[in-house]
């Protein structure tokens, strides 16, 4: 009877938890982060891409994986956003999505542009960390360490600095 009591407790106790966990990406979120990944690694080349996601044989995957979860949070933003600006004028939030699905037309057009943004961000700070790397490599090691993750903790930082 013990047992029970505290497998029911414990169940009880896990579902709020897993609520607050937010939701995983969603199938559109893995297929937009392909297409992401694509032309991450088109516009910056193997190298840097390979260098991008800690030099892994399967950085593509680890790009698609990060960025799928990337792309969740943006929509939930995104949302907000929408949510919030059809409270503040629901006319002009009208005016400018229309009739039909204007909320969703919203949600899909704000995190589209937040995405497109976030690439851009990254793609244009990997071809200044591989210029500053190529440029004086052992300024580079000395600044961002040399773990197979150095090339993207200069990205980070450089696209951390770029969008604040």
């Amino acid at each position: 009877m013990r047992r029970l009591i505290f497998v029911l407790v414990t169940a009880a106790l896990a579902v709020p938890a897993l609520a607050v966990a937010g939701s995983p990406p969603s199938p559109a979120d893995h297929v937009a982060a392909a297409k992401q990944c694509a032309t991450e690694r088109s516009a910056m080349g193997v190298v840097a891409f390979k260098a991008l996601y800690a030099n892994k044989s399967n950085a593509f995957g680890k790009c698609v994986s990060t960025l799928a979860q990337k792309n969740e949070q943006e929509r939930s933003n995104a949302a907000a956003q929408c949510r919030a600006a059809r409270s503040a004028d629901a006319a002009a939030f009208t005016a400018k999505w229309g009739h039909k699905n204007a909320f969703g037309k919203c949600v899909s057009a704000t995190a589209k542009a937040a995405a497109a943004a976030r690439v851009q961000a990254t793609i244009n700070a990997a071809k200044a960390c591989s210029t500053e790397r190529k440029a004086d490599a052992a300024t580079f090691n000395q600044k961002y360490g040399t773990s197979a993750n150095a090339f993207g903790k200069c990205v980070s930082a450089k696209v951390k600095h770029s969008t604040s």
